[in-house]
């Protein structure tokens, strides 16, 4: 599934246009991914956590080349799936 096939499961229980879907979908994204930029975590009952963490600098390989090339310390998503989450996927 991507964001247009959830826009539109959306767009069959709400009703409503398509644009508007989309326009919630991206809404919903864009509302994580600017919590997550300001460093605040994202916590959705029953679903699971979004946050940020750093990723310490470490000294990586090219696996071509062998070349040592230094990675800066930076910060990742993260997600941490939540105990409804995680029964459901089970079955």
């Amino acid at each position: 599934m991507n964001k247009v096939a959830l826009a539109e499961a959306l767009q069959e229980v709400l009703g409503g246009t398509k644009v508007e879907a989309e326009k919630a979908v991206e809404t919903v994204f864009g509302t994580i991914a600017g919590e997550l930029t300001k460093g605040e975590d994202v916590s959705i009952a029953g679903f699971g956590i979004f946050s940020a963490k750093m990723r310490a600098a470490r000294t990586a390989r090219n696996p071509r080349t062998g070349e040592a090339i230094d990675v800066p310390a930076m910060r990742v998503p993260k997600f941490k799936a939540g105990k409804a989450l995680k029964e459901a996927v089970r079955g």
